[in-house]
Parts: structure tokens; C-alpha cells; sequence
């Protein structure tokens, strides 16, 4: 049974940082790209920043230069150090394995006050 678990989300003023993490179970993870997702009220979700097996990334326009996605294949981890952070970038944040899969995380909730 695949499993995604997010974690490190939470209140924090413009400017500041998080790191958000996502352990993956039932899956062989080291041979699966990883993404970051979020979605804020009212829109869609959106594909936020992506890691492939080897380890080539990329990112949305909005976030580059911000945010950094790096993987743990030991710990079967993805994360998503997020600084500079912006009220816009107010979401939840979902983790997901693979392109095109229902494997999604339960998300976790980044709130940026301005």
C-alpha cells in the first residue's frame, strides 16, 4: 500500500522560512520522480517543484530562486526548503510520486502573513 506522509507546514511571517518533508512508503522510491504541489483557495492546484530519479529539478516561475526540492532516497524523503516566502505563497502543499498517479500526500497547510 503506497503511502505519502507531509509534514512542515505552518504560520510564518513574510520573508521567513520552512522546510517541508514527505516520507514515502510502499513504493520503490529511489526509481520514482517526486513533485511538490499546492493549492490555495479558490484555484487550482499546481505543480510546484519537481525531482527526478537523478536528481535533475525544475521548478515554477514563481518559486525559482525561492524554493529548493532535494530527495533522501535512504530515507525515502523528499523536501522542500521554502524561503523568502510570500503571502501568495499561502497553500497547501501536497507531495506526489510519480507523473499522472494518485499518489498524493495529505497535505500540509503553509500560511505566510504579510
Amino acid at each position: 500500500q503506497v503511502q505519502l506522509v507531509d509534514s512542515g507546514g505552518g504560520l510564518v511571517q513574510a520573508g521567513g522560512s520552512l522546510r517541508l518533508s514527505c516520507v514515502a512508503s510502499g513504493i520503490i522510491f529511489r526509481v520514482i520522480d517526486m513533485g511538490w504541489y499546492r493549492q490555495a483557495p479558490g484555484k487550482q492546484r499546481e505543480l510546484v517543484a519537481a525531482i527526478t530519479t537523478g536528481g535533475n529539478t525544475n521548478y515554477a516561475d514563481s518559486v525559482k530562486g525561492r524554493f529548493t526540492i532535494s530527495r533522501d532516497n535512504a530515507k525515502n524523503t523528499v523536501y522542500l526548503q521554502m524561503n523568502s516566502l510570500k503571502p501568495e505563497d499561502t497553500a497547501v502543499y501536497y507531495c506526489r510520486a510519480g507523473w499522472g498517479s494518485n499518489y498524493w500526500g495529505q497535505g500540509t497547510q503553509v500560511t505566510v502573513s504579510s
